[in-house]
């Protein structure tokens, strides 16, 4: 019994921090907005799920906006 809380455990610390990582690919208000246009232009599919929309404005970085291209610059990517 003792074993199977332990997982429980551990299970619950990894769900808690998978989320926090999540809500880290979101960024910030002033990001999200610098983005937003290149999002909708060049990943609509992907609305909705962050970590997507990073990887397709990753993906088209060479057609993304000068202010869209300073946030992924900033974040080192």
């Amino acid at each position: 019994m003792r074993y199977l809380s332990i997982i429980t455990l551990f299970a619950a610390a990894a769900v808690m921090s998978s989320g926090a990582a999540l809500a880290q690919h979101a960024g910030t208000k002033s990001e999200q907005s610098a983005c937003s246009r290149d999002a909708q232009r060049f990943c609509r599919k992907d609305l909705g799920n962050d970590g997507a929309v990073q990887s397709c404005l990753q993906m088209k970085r060479a057609n993304l906006s000068s202010s869209c291209k300073k946030v992924f610059e900033s974040h080192g990517m």
